[in-house]
C-alpha cells in the first residue's frame, strides 16, 4: 500500500474477495443481539479499516519507533521523519500491535483507545469521525471487545496478501451491504453503483484515447462525496482504460460517518486522504480555489439551504462572478442550483484543458423560476456559456430515498466541435430493468446493456427515434430561451374612451390598465414584433408591449420535447367493443333469472 501512483496490473481482480467479504461479514454473527443490523457497520467497518493498517505499518514499525526515539531525543518534530520511515502516508508510534492489544484481555478497551492514539493526526480522524470510542465501551460493555478484535486480529490484510484494489472492493461491497440495511438513509450517502458507472461513461467517453497514454495523472472531486463511491468508481473505470494511469481523488463530506467511510476507502485505496475534506461544501469550500479535471456530484434533491444562508449571499454579494455564485441564487426552498454552480467555479480554464462535469439533479432546476429568477439566471449562465454537453432523463424509482424523476447533467468547457452551441437531450427513462428485491424507494435498475446503449448514444451525438419515439434530440442552445414581454391595454372611462397620461415622459401616451395587463413568453428564435402581430393583435387590437419590462428567461422543459401525441381510438371501435361488453352482461343476467 504504497500510494496512488502504484501501477495496478492489469490482471490483477477488482472484485470483491467473496472470502474475505464473508469472514468480515461473519463478524456480524457476535453482534447480533447486542447490535441492530443498521448498526453492524458502525463495528464492522472501522475494524476492517483498523486491521489493514496495522497490518499495512507492521514490516516498518520497529523503524519508526526507533526513528522516533532518536528524533525526539534531539529535540526535533519527528513527522516527517516518521513519514519516511513507515513508507507511507500515515504511521503509528504506538509500541502495541493489534495482536498486542488483546495479549492483556483485562484491558482491552483501554489499549486499543492507546494504540488508535497512536496513529498520525489525520487516520486519527477517521476513528473519531466514526466514533469508534463509543464502539469500543459499547462492546466492552457487552462482553464483546475481546471477542471481536480477536476475530480481526485472526485475518492478514497486508498488501502482499489482499492488494489495494481487491481490499478496495472487499470494503465497497461491505458499505453496499450496510447501506442497505439501512435503507432509510441510504439514499443520503449512497448512489446507487450503476448510476454512477453511468456518470462515469459519460465523463470519460470522449477521453478515452488521451487517457490511454502512457504515464497519465487526472484529478477528479466530488463536492458531496459520501462514502465515496463515485470516486472509487471513476478510479476503476481509469484502470481499466490504462491500469498505469494515476486517478488522483477530491471529495467532501458533510455527514461525520459517511466521511469517515469515504477517507478510511480512500486510505485503504492509497490515495492520498489529505485531500478529503470535512464540512459543508457551499458554506466552507474545503479545497478552495482548487481545479479539477473531472467533477462528479450528486446533491440532495430538494434540501433547503436556509442554515448557510447568510454566508453563501455574502459570498454572491461580495464577490460575484468571482465568487463561486455570481450568475444567481436559487430560492432557499432547493439548493440543487448551488452545487452545480459550485462544481462550475472548480473547473479547469479551458486554456488549460477545461474540465467535464456529472451532476444528477431532479426535474426542479430544469424549468422552476420564471424569467428573471435565480434558477432562470443560473439556466441562463450555463446555456449562454456553452457549458451544457447532455442531459439524461433517467427512469423513476432508482434512488433509495426517493421515487421521482431524476436527471444527469454532463457539462463540459471543452465542447467537441459537433456539440458545440447544442445540448442533447436523452429520454433514458423507460431503460430500467425490475429489481428482485426493493431496497427502500429503489425498485428498478440500469443493466450493462442499458448503461452500453445510453453511453453510446451520447457518444454518437445524434437523434434517435425508436418505434416511432423520440429518444435522443439535440437543440441549438438558444432554444430553450426565451423573452417575457408585458402587454399592456388602455385604460378607459366610463364612457369608453382611451385614458391619456397628462404628465411625465408618458404625456400623451394611453395610461395602462394593470387589471388588463398580460405577459407573453416569446422564444429568443423568434421575432417580438412578428409574434406580437401574429399572437396577440388579432384578439388586442389596442395592445402594445412595454419594452422596459421585458425579461429574458431560460428553461429546459425536457418531457415536452419527447412527448408524442397518440390520437384516441376511433369512436366506432370503441362503440364495439362497449357492445361486446354490454352484451356479454346481459347474457350473464339472464343466465341468472333461468
Amino acid at each position: 500500500m504504497t500510494s496512488a501512483t502504484a501501477p495496478r496490473a492489469a490482471a490483477e481482480p477488482r472484485r470483491a474477495d467473496q472470502n474475505l467479504s464473508a469472514f468480515l461479514w461473519s463478524v456480524a454473527d457476535l453482534l447480533r443481539g447486542d447490535y441492530k443490523q443498521s448498526d453492524y457497520g458502525k463495528v464492522i467497518l472501522p475494524f476492517t479499516v483498523l486491521r489493514r493498517l496495522d497490518c499495512v505499518l507492521a514490516p516498518t514499525k520497529a523503524a519508526v519507533l526507533a526513528e522516533k526515539a532518536k528524533r525526539e531525543a534531539a529535540k526535533l518534530e519527528p513527522t516527517p521523519f516518521l513519514l519516511q520511515a513507515s513508507g507511507q502516508l500515515f504511521f503509528n508510534t504506538s509500541p502495541m500491535d493489534l495482536k498486542a492489544v488483546i495479549g492483556d484481555q483485562d484491558h482491552v478497551a483501554e489499549n486499543l483507545r492507546a494504540y488508535i492514539q497512536g496513529f498520525s493526526p489525520a487516520v486519527r480522524d477517521i476513528f473519531e469521525r466514526f466514533e469508534f470510542h463509543t464502539q469500543i465501551d459499547r462492546l466492552a460493555n457487552a462482553n464483546l471487545l475481546y471477542l471481536v478484535t480477536e476475530k480481526f486480529v485472526g485475518i492478514d490484510l497486508h498488501p502482499d496478501k489482499v492488494s489495494n484494489a481487491q481490499m478496495g472492493a472487499v470494503f465497497e461491497e461491505l458499505i453496499r451491504k450496510f447501506a442497505e440495511l439501512s435503507n432509510e438513509t441510504a439514499g443520503e450517502h449512497f448512489t446507487p453503483r450503476e448510476v454512477v458507472r453511468l456518470m462515469v461513461n459519460l465523463l470519460f467517453i470522449e477521453d478515452d484515447d488521451a487517457l490511454a497514454k502512457p504515464g497519465v495523472v487526472r484529478s477528479i472531486y466530488d463536492p458531496t462525496a459520501g462514502t465515496g463511491g463515485m470516486l472509487s468508481v471513476a478510479g476503476e473505470h481509469l484502470a481499466d482504460v490504462n491500469p498505469a494511469a494515476r486517478l488522483v481523488m477530491y471529495g467532501q463530506e458533510l455527514n461525520p460517518e459517511s466521511y469517515a467511510i469515504c477517507k478510511a476507502d480512500m486510505l485503504i485505496k492509497g490515495q492520498d486522504i489529505s485531500n478529503i475534506k470535512f464540512g459543508n461544501t457551499l458554506s466552507d469550500d474545503g479545497l478552495r480555489g482548487q481545479k479539477f479535471d473531472y467533477a462528479l456530484s450528486n446533491p440532495p434533491f430538494g434540501v433547503e439551504w436556509k442554515k448557510i444562508e447568510r454566508v453563501v449571499r455574502k459570498e454572491a454579494e461580495e464577490q460575484g462572478f468571482n465568487g463561486r455564485f455570481g450568475p444567481g441564487l436559487p430560492r432557499v426552498s432547493d439548493g440543487s442550483l448551488l452545487f452545480l454552480l459550485h462544481l462550475i467555479s472548480k473547473m479547469r480554464p479551458a486554456a488549460d484543458g477545461g474540465s467535464r462535469i456529472g451532476i444528477v439533479l431532479n426535474g426542479s432546476p430544469l424549468f422552476t423560476g420564471g424569467a428573471g429568477s435565480g434558477e432562470s439566471e443560473i439556466r441562463r449562465y450555463v446555456l449562454e456559456n456553452d457549458l451544457v454537453e447532455a442531459i439524461i432523463a433517467l427512469p423513476t424509482d432508482m434512488f433509495y430515498n426517493t421515487g421521482i424523476a431524476t436527471y444527469v447533467w454532463i457539462l463540459s468547457n471543452r465542447k467537441s466541435a459537433d456539440r458545440k452551441g447544442t445540448v442533447q437531450l436523452i429520454d433514458a427513462s423507460g431503460m430500467w430493468q425490475k429489481m428482485r428485491k426493493s431496497l427502500g424507494s429503489k425498485r428498478k435498475e440500469l443493466s450493462d446493456a442499458h448503461i452500453e446503449d445510453i453511453t453510446r448514444i451520447f457518444g454518437a451525438n445524434e437523434e434517435v427515434t425508436r418505434d416511432g419515439k423520440p429518444i435522443s434530440r439535440i437543440f441549438k442552445t438558444e432554444a430553450f430561451g426565451y423573452r417575457t414581454v408585458t402587454v399592456e391595454r388602455p385604460l378607459r372611462d366610463e364612457a369608453g374612451q382611451v385614458v391619456v397620461a397628462t404628465k411625465g415622459k408618458a404625456k400623451g401616451q394611453p395610461v395602462p390598465d394593470p387589471a388588463l395587463r398580460d405577459t407573453e413568453n416569446v422564444p429568443l428564435t423568434e421575432d417580438v414584433e412578428v409574434y406580437f402581430a401574429r399572437e396577440v393583435l388579432p384578439h388586442a387590437a389596442d395592445a402594445w408591449i412595454d419594452h422596459e419590462k421585458t425579461k429574458i428567461g431560460y428553461e429546459i422543459p425536457f418531457n415536452r420535447h419527447f412527448y408524442v401525441f397518440t390520437p384516441p381510438r376511433p369512436l366506432a371501435e370503441i362503440d364495439a367493443e362497449l357492445k361486446t361488453v354490454t352484451d356479454r352482461i346481459l347474457t350473464m343476467i339472464a343466465g341468472l333469472s333461468q
